[in-house]
């Protein structure tokens, strides 16, 4: 299967190869990180009899990159628990021809692919030999490349990403030696939250740096807000709608962090975390088709414009299913789902498919959680649902004699039908259980009407009598039916600054009020005095009026009581205290 040729001399098709793996099929991967290495596993429980291999450019294999934060965190110390399978055997080329009889190549770099001949040219790293593999069926998984500033400074000492073993081992060391104090994140996604995280635990002062108006941006912005602020309540620094300018040293190491309006940040550490492109250099040498986004062009089949030729993992373009567009989705689960695709189709024929991804995601923020799945309401508008509901829902997860934690979900509906397009949750509770319900309820196209009675496991310990989730989508319905006006913590304090007049009610308890309180001009009537103070209603029947409690759910009990009793414009701010994103007075 490998035969060795001069660094000027092509690899020649034909059958008088050297084949040191026998006559039977040959399967060749490119890339062993996450998607490549399943392939190739794949591959093997098709058929005991296929020569398989994997050409992997650096010294790991199976890494598992999703962890490297929590690495850094000092979540766990073990080096090799990134590497281990979930027994803690080390996935190292020993373990692939052991267990697996699969070659691994460490620290073999794939520099060129010959589709006529049917070979990869791969180059050994450390004797820079040069050989050509041959194969029947060529599985590319060559993963992304951190997107870089095109700024000043990127040469100095003291800056790097989080994208590889490597990256994590040298943040490891910096966090173990513990001399260095300030450090700046540029990115507020999920890599740059978690990375932040990190680097707070091991005693740095951080600041993240982003230069779109929220963290986060699968959110909407209300609900990244309340991610920034929970991030702002550990001691971090967050500056939205400013970039990056510079990278600022003396001696050959950074010092500062200059940002577009001229702030310097002083810092010895700076993680670049804004996004990945894919890594199709072979694939565009080897003249296979590249999508719009910039991925790898593949069909449902992980199959690339060469039928021989299969694509996997972050360098590849998806379907979404909800829109029908081309999508990057660089995600460690759907790698893994694409690399079993492909490697039983490399063996079996193409009958497995990935048919394309909703993009749920989740990201642990300190002790706060933030979720989404399927669309937001800003890429909702953006990709033309022109008529959409949306509905804030903010309660516990369990209930309160099992101390549970409030969260708050936003869930986004097609309106003329009724399909949930997209739902976002975040809070102290568990969020991961209501984006896999939500991601559940996308993929299989179900309505709210589905939703409002989805038979769920129920017990105290695990949530409430009527689910987070259930109540959501009981938000939504009752919207839907024109039982309940709602309006959005946004909204409101888009009023207030407009000064336009609004008779807010706060229907909770004056002792819920004396710990907590909003200040915004609010009047406070316990829902259980309403009906005995409607005299301190306006009397307008027409006027605005906007109720509210911790959660809204009173506020939304008290709406109904005013709208029986005559008045005409009455909402509901959404989520309640608990949802509102702004500065409070108490």
């Amino acid at each position: 299967m490998i035969r060795r040729v001069r660094d000027d001399q092509e690899p020649c098709p034909g059958h008088d190869k050297e084949d040191i793996m026998g006559k039977t099929k040959r399967i060749v991967v490119i890339g062993g990180s996450a998607a490549g290495p399943k392939a190739a596993a794949r591959a093997r429980r098709m058929d005991e009899e296929a020569e398989i291999a994997i050409i992997q450019k650096d010294p790991d294999l199976s890494m598992a990159s999703c962890g490297y934060p929590y690495y850094v965190g000092g979540f766990f110390d073990d080096r090799n628990m990134l590497l281990s399978t979930p027994t803690g055997v080390t996935r190292d080329p020993r373990f692939y021809i052991n267990a697996k009889g699969i070659i691994a190549k460490t620290e073999t770099e794939a520099i060129g692919i010959d589709r006529k001949a049917r070979t990869v040219t791969v180059r050994d790293m450390r004797s820079d030999e040069v050989t050509a593999i041959e194969y029947d069926k060529l599985v590319i998984a060559t993963g992304s490349i951190p997107r870089l500033p095109p700024v000043p400074g990127t040469e100095l000492s003291g800056i790097t990403t989080l994208q590889s073993m490597r990256d994590a081992d040298y943040l490891r060391k910096v966090r173990d030696e513990g001399k260095i104090k300030k450090a700046v994140i540029i990115g507020g996604g999920l890599i740059g939250i978690e990375t932040s995280e990190a680097l707070e635990l091991a005693g740095m002062e951080i600041t993240v740096v982003e230069l779109l108006p929220q963290l986060l941006t699968f959110l909407d912005w209300e609900m990244a807000k309340l991610v920034e602020n929970h991030v702002k309540s550990k001691n971090a620094n967050v500056i939205t709608r400013n970039g990056l300018a510079a990278f600022l040293g003396e001696d050959g190491r950074l010092t500062a962090v200059k940002l577009s309006n001229g702030t310097e940040l002083p810092c010895e550490l700076a993680v670049v975390a804004i996004g990945v492109r894919p890594n199709v250099k072979l694939a565009r040498e080897a003249g296979l088709e590249i999508g719009q986004t910039g991925g790898i062009t593949i069909d449902k089949h992980m199959r690339t414009s060469d039928p021989d030729i299969y694509a996997v993992g972050d360098c590849v373009e998806v379907t979404n299913l909800i829109t029908g567009k081309k999508v990057l989705a660089p995600y460690g689960d759907l790698a893994n789902l694409q690399g079993r695709v492909a490697g039983e189709n490399a063996i079996l024929g193409d009958h497995a498919t990935f048919p394309g991804t909703i993009q749920t995601g989740i990201c642990k923020v300190f002790d706060y959680t933030a979720g989404s799945t399927g669309l937001s309401e800003r890429a909702a508008r953006e990709s033309g649902f022109n008529e959409i509901e949306t509905a804030i829902n903010a309660s516990p997860d369990k209930p309160g004699f099992m101390e549970g934690k409030i969260l708050v979900t936003k869930v986004v509906v097609d309106k003329p039908s009724g399909r949930i397009l997209g739902a976002q949750c975040v809070g102290l509770g568990d969020v991961s259980k209501q984006v896999a319900q939500w991601a559940m309820a996308i993929k299989g196209g179900l309505t709210v009407e589905d939703m409002v009675n989805a038979d769920l496991p129920y017990a105290p310990p695990f949530s409430l009598a009527i689910d987070h989730g259930i109540a959501a989508a009981h938000i939504v319905q009752n919207k839907l039916r024109g039982f309940m006006k709602g309006i959005s913590c946004a909204e409101v304090k888009e009023k207030i600054d407009r000064k336009e007049k609004v008779f807010f009610l706060d229907t909770r308890g004056p002792d819920e009020y004396e710990q907590m309180r909003l200040g915004i001009g609010e009047t406070l009537i316990p829902i259980g005095m309403l009906r005995k103070r409607l005299d301190e209603i306006p009397q307008d029947r027409d006027s605005e009026i906007v109720c509210y409690c911790k959660i809204s759910l009173r506020g939304y009990e008290a709406a109904r009581l005013l709208e029986a009793r005559g008045w005409k414009n009455v909402k509901v701010m959404e989520g309640g205290i608990m949802a509102w994103p702004f500065p409070r007075e108490k």
